[in-house]
């Protein structure tokens, strides 16, 4: 080391003077770009991993090539290695069944369909992981997320859904977003399932909650009242608590350009179709619910994206629910005039999975765990539906942003 010692010194003197004198400047350190990411279990995501390399096979080139976002750069995962992942998982769950039901009877027979299951396990485990390898891990966005019970935070990738296994908006929205903008991204996801806006997430400015008869009957009033607003109470300690140390959570964190707070991307609205003070108040509640965010963080144009609720499919149907009609009317209001946007969900529902789901899912179990991997209110668990999706997220995102 110290034969070179001068060697050393006289490129660390040349590169200071480059520097001093204009001739090399180091970049600018560019201001985190932190996106919230909030709502109930649609934002969560229900879309199992195994569903996403349906984008290679789609009809569609423009969903087709959504696969190059999902993946890395020369990685294509095959139906033969789907098929072949889940015909093992199929595999052991035949021979659990059978243990449960009773179907293998002796200690030695029992014994033996155990050690197979373990093997079983083993070679699923191993090709899943193989499948797994094969997804976008971003260099820029990074993702501190509340998918319920999965809490995580890294570099984004799959599983950051309702399970390490499973995929929401996120996935699609900020690779998508990576494409365009040339910044360090920061997701804060904050999500859980079963919520409602007029109650869980119910804003400040939108009033009190009343109660229905019959809680006003029950012998939970307090309980009822106290816990009014509680996600949305939960939604932003979160973020705060993400937002006083952003370098914990971006590596390309820089003091001295801090971050900004880029915009906001809402996917809810399932919870509030089954009570008429639900429905009816969902407009108000929504821009009431943007409002108050708005200045929680003190960004008072900030770019806001509601996703319309599309569980009913077709633009007749979705047309007939309350609460997908007040999502469209509060992003249409005249006081967020080219700052709030509405996305449709139902254009690019997976009607692919939708075939199989009706056709009887558990009777094509294997054509099944290609294409879904949940119940139709989680939009069929349709990998190719949340990456679709979110990438529509992101497009109309990127529209407001440039306003």
């Amino acid at each position: 080391m110290k034969k070179h010692a001068p060697f050393v010194i006289a490129l660390t003197l040349l590169a200071v003077s480059l520097t001093t004198t204009g001739t090399v400047k180091a970049a600018k350190p560019k201001a985190v770009q932190v996106f919230i990411l909030a709502g109930q279990s649609n934002m969560v995501g229900h879309a199992n991993f195994i569903t996403i390399p349906t984008l290679f096979t789609a009809k569609e080139p423009e969903v087709r090539a959504l696969s190059k976002l999902a993946f890395k750069n020369g990685m294509t995962v095959t139906r033969a290695m789907v098929d072949d992942q889940i015909a093992t998982m199929i595999k052991r769950n035949d021979l659990n069944q059978k243990i449960r039901k009773k179907e293998i009877t002796g200690k030695d027979e029992i014994a033996a369909a155990r050690a197979k299951i373990k093997t079983l396990t083993a070679e699923f485990n191993a090709k899943s992981k193989k499948i797994k390898q094969a997804f976008a891990v971003s260099k820029r966005v990074y993702i501190t997320s509340i998918a319920d019970r999965n809490r995580r935070s890294g570099p984004l990738t799959v599983g950051f859904g309702g399970s390490p296994d499973k995929i929401g908006p996120e996935f699609g929205f900020g690779l998508s977003l990576a494409r365009k903008l040339d910044a360090p991204i920061l997701l804060i996801k904050t999500s859980w399932g079963g919520k409602s806006l007029n109650y869980n997430f119910r804003p400040p400015s939108a009033g009190p909650y009343v109660l229905s008869k019959k809680e006003q009957e029950g012998d939970k009033v307090e309980e009822i009242k106290k816990n009014v607003g509680l996600n949305y109470r939960m939604m932003n300690e979160a973020v705060h608590a993400v937002l006083k140390d952003v370098g914990k959570h971006h590596p390309d964190y820089n003091a001295d350009a801090g971050f900004e707070m880029a915009g906001f991307v809402w996917f809810q609205g399932f919870n509030d179709q089954f009570s008429p003070a639900f429905r009816d108040n969902y407009k108000d509640n929504m821009i009431a619910f943007i409002k108050d965010v708005r200045k929680e963080y003190k960004t008072p144009k900030m770019p806001f994206v509601i996703g319309v609720l599309g569980t009913n499919r077709t633009a007749e149907d979705v047309a007939k629910n309350a609460v997908s009609v007040a999502q469209r009317a509060a992003a249409k209001a005249p006081e967020f005039q080219g700052n709030v946007a509405s996305v449709e969900s139902y254009e690019v529902y997976s009607h692919d999975a939708y075939e199989v789901y009706k056709k009887g899912w558990a009777q094509h179990f294997a054509e099944w765990c290609v294409v879904g991997s949940d119940r139709p209110y989680h939009y069929l668990g349709s990998g190719k539906f949340f990456v679709r999706f979110g990438d529509s997220l992101a497009q109309q995102m990127l529209k407001l942003m440039a306003n």
